[in-house]
């Protein structure tokens, strides 16, 4: 008997109960009874580490109902009914719904304990193979931490990312540089559930000229001159795995062409072969520009677009996620510091608020670049700005509109007249909030 496992076994015959447990005792199984289905119930659950056991013929709620109870709790756990004679074909039935299996009264001991053990070792299985599903999904399914932010646009990534990892299909990303493309491309390939099978990237932008058909595809021996040895080329060491193409807009259109005919049989050909190798594998593609306007204007293939823009997610630019900056630059920092193992510092509001008003062409790789540098100490902007206080709210509310002025005396040279237009206030109330932040034209480039 596995230990920590028991019995739950259920009838309102107290001296059937009290003839079960001896049987089970005697055979080394732990067990515990109850009278009823309402007393039963509440000891089941989708961990409970057991087997449920109960007779067919109750007052109140039944075995059966007890049964279909149970397996809406948990469809795994194995029920077995208690029987009497003219019960057999009730039994058939209950062993169509769901029931593991069942036993006549009075019943044999070999044949009681026998079916017992079994369901118990079937009920560990599951709970094991529950437990490794678990650890597997805990280790890999962390992408809060992967493609942080809280807000609407980044959960609904998320979700798409879980649900695109479920299926087979083939996936198009598109998006800026530095969002997060291959990010995503691996999160897909390891909630797949085939984390542990090859991912293999092909910078599309990177390929060199003359050779990508030897890298994508392989070569036999005598392929061509040079070609001694035969060579796995990109697409077969992805064999069951995944194919994440970085780029894509960059590659070739007679490539894209050879691509096409890859991702349609799902097979590829060395050079100097006519051997179709089959791949098995699920092709990832990546590009920061609208292939479909590509496709319209003849600089991408329409057909391969088509073929591999299944799911198509879009990675948000920063721009578009401005609350999440100042919560993203901090983790960033902290990623830094332990990777440079320094110690890390909490950014400043004031620094914060600079930062989610910034433009970040860049994106999220250019974020932490400037995470970097702040952990490091080299900017001196930013440093000075994480030391200052940045007081309470009116305090914070004049720094911020005193930054608004500032970028844009500095975007216009000085000059007041194109400020106040650009800022929509008066001259006068330029002039007069410039006097408040002690601000001077003449220190913006140059005065006009």
């Amino acid at each position: 008997m596995t230990e920590g496992f028991e019995v739950l076994f259920v009838d309102d015959d107290a001296d059937i109960r009290r003839a079960a447990t001896q049987l089970l005792e005697l055979a080394d199984v732990p067990v515990r009874t109850a009278a009823s289905a309402a007393e039963a119930l509440p000891a089941l659950s989708r961990n409970f580490a057991g087997v449920l056991v109960t007779d067919i013929r109750m007052p109140g709620s039944d075995g059966m109902e007890l049964m279909r109870k149970a397996l809406e709790i948990d469809p795994d756990l194995p029920v077995i009914l208690v029987t009497g004679h003219g019960d057999i074909d009730l039994a058939v039935d209950a062993m169509r719904a769901g029931a593991y299996d069942f036993i006549e009264k009075p019943f044999a001991t070999e044949r009681f304990v026998d079916s017992i053990v079994r369901a118990v070792e079937k009920r560990q299985l599951t709970l094991e193979n529950r437990r490794l599903r678990d650890k597997v999904a805990s280790r890999w399914d962390n992408l809060e931490a992967r493609l942080a932010g809280r807000t609407p646009v980044m959960i609904e990534l998320r979700n798409r990312i879980r649900a695109v990892a479920q299926t087979p299909s083939d996936v198009l990303i598109i998006g800026d540089t530095g969002t997060g493309k291959e990010i995503a491309a691996r999160a897909i390939h390891d909630l797949s559930g085939d984390g542990d099978r090859p991912f293999v990237t092909i910078n599309c932008a990177a390929l060199p000229t003359g050779m990508i058909d030897q890298e994508l595809f392989g070569y036999e021996v005598g392929a061509f001159s040079g070609a001694t040895r035969a060579r796995f080329g990109k697409f077969e060491h992805a064999r069951n795995g995944t194919v994440f193409l970085d780029e894509i807009d960059a590659m070739p259109l007679d490539v894209q062409a050879k691509l096409l005919r890859v991702v349609q049989d799902r097979t590829v050909t060395r050079l100097g072969s006519h051997d179709a190798i089959p791949l098995n594998a699920r092709f990832i593609a990546a590009s920061k520009v609208d292939l479909e306007s590509a496709a319209a204007n003849g600089a991408f293939r329409g057909d391969l677009l088509y073929r591999l823009n299944v799911m198509t997610l879009h990675m948000p630019p920063l721009a578009r996620r401005r609350d999440d900056i100042a919560a993203l630059f901090a983790l960033l920092s902290q990623d830094a510091a332990a990777r440079y193992r320094v110690e890390a510092r909490k950014p400043g509001p004031a620094l914060l608020m600079k930062l989610a008003m910034r433009e970040w062409p860049g994106n999220v790789r250019e974020l932490r670049n400037a995470a970097e540098r702040f952990v490091l100490g080299l900017d001196g902007q930013d440093e000075a700005m994480m030391t200052a206080d940045a007081g309470g709210l009116s305090e914070r509310v004049m720094a911020f509109e005193r930054q608004v002025i500032a970028a844009e005396l500095e975007a216009n040279g000085g000059r007041l007249k194109p400020t106040y237009e650009a800022l929509r206030i008066s001259r006068k109330t330029l002039y007069e909030k410039m006097q408040k932040h002690g601000m001077d034209r003449s220190s913006f480039r140059s005065a006009g």
